[in-house]
């Protein structure tokens, strides 16, 4: 009781909360967007717009908001993360109704002044309810076969409305931030190898399902594993994007052409290189010394991230910030590896780097929520 009662009174309040935000975060996402905020302004020729002005007000925008979540006590985040799921699982019910489509997909709901992607939403508000469920379950409780079943419902349900927009990477984001976070709370390795066995029966069902009325997968996710697995078969088809994006990371060598110099994205031939691609025009442009400098401003946001889980005392702020750090680090290695050819693609955007409104917005609001479990930890 004592212990609560100092933990308490060491909360920061007022204005000192400010000063005990984690700063070396923020000064690393403001890095990461500036590199972005390059990277737009080269793609467009040298111009402002339409990509880089749009993203810097979004960012303040995204800054706005994560110091607002910041000052928000830790425990009244705890008190929400089930409604927070159920509007995000609402959400995306009505992406079926009333969803904008792009691109072949249905995953907007058009608000006017934006268009909100709920499956972005989703990937964090996720991670919150199962940091509360875990926070709520007595330890030794965690890998009973019945205590199990209730976050993976809590999984399946989002993964399956996701998959029906459709968005493979998406729902495979959920799939292993969720995963993920119960590993960390504690849950048995001996469930995850039973998923991983399954996952490799499912694989094969995906397969075998080819071409046949019960086919799992949609045709052009099937072209997407075939590139993957042979981008040469298709070079000026469904291999178009990962052979011109190969070229554009071959030709930066080790230093890069120079800033706004890149052919490969100046003269279009690499497609999508404002958003998910976009990390192929950094690594020509600065070669491999600029890819792995930036790999390394990731890297260091994760070490800061982990750092503060470590440290807080309070079980539900230590792994909801360690479920954001999982779901930051899929983030950025699921788009470099696809775009070098490493994975199949997916459509993941590249964390503050790529163009986009929802992605930087739900990001930087997740990111509030780390620095509100930070601010607010018991000293």
């Amino acid at each position: 009781m004592s212990y609560l009662a100092h933990s308490v009174k060491s909360v920061p309040t007022g204005f000192s909360r400010v000063l005990h935000l984690n700063w070396p975060i923020i000064l690393l996402l403001s890095a990461i967007a500036s590199v972005g905020f390059l990277m737009l302004y080269s793609v467009a020729g040298g111009s402002m717009t339409p990509w880089a002005e749009p993203q810097m007000k979004r960012f303040a925008l995204g800054l706005f908001v994560m110091f607002s979540v910041a000052m928000i006590p830790v425990w009244f985040l705890r008190n929400i993360a089930g409604l927070a799921y159920l509007i995000s699982v609402g959400l995306l019910v009505a992406v079926e109704f009333v969803g904008a489509t792009g691109m072949g997909a249905q995953r907007w709901i058009d608000l006017g002044f934006m268009r909100l992607q709920p499956s972005e939403l989703m990937k964090i508000t996720l991670i919150m309810f199962l940091a509360a469920y875990y926070d709520w379950l007595p330890v030794k409780k965690v890998s009973h076969p019945f205590w199990v079943i209730l976050p993976l419902i809590l999984i399946v349900i989002p993964v399956y409305l996701v998959l029906r927009q459709p968005d493979l990477g998406t729902a495979l984001l959920l799939v292993f931030g969720g995963g993920g976070l119960m590993f960390i709370a504690g849950v048995s390795w001996l469930y995850f190898a039973t998923v991983i066995g399954a996952g490799v029966g499912l694989v094969t069902a995906v397969f075998q399902s080819r071409g046949t009325d019960w086919q799992l997968l949609k045709d052009y996710q099937y072209r997407r594993i075939d590139t993957f697995l042979d981008p040469a078969s298709d070079p000026l088809g469904a291999g178009y994007h990962i052979t011109q994006s190969k070229i554009a990371l071959g030709s930066g060598g080790w230093t890069g052409r120079g800033y706004m110099q890149g052919t490969q994205s100046r003269l279009n031939f690499l497609p999508e290189k404002h958003t998910d691609f976009i990390f192929t025009t950094l690594a020509e442009e600065f070669g491999f010394v600029g890819g792995l400098s930036l790999l390394g401003l990731y890297v260091l946001v994760l070490i800061f991230c982990i750092a503060s889980a470590l440290s807080n005392k309070d079980r539900f702020a230590s792994l909801m910030t360690m479920g954001i750090a999982l779901t930051f680090f899929l983030f950025f290695a699921v788009n470099m590896s696809m775009v070098m050819g490493l994975a199949p693609v997916v459509g993941v955007p590249l964390p503050l780097v790529s163009y986009g409104g929802s992605a930087m917005l739900v990001l930087l609001l997740a990111f509030g929520l780390v620095q509100s479990a930070h601010v607010h930890r018991p000293r």
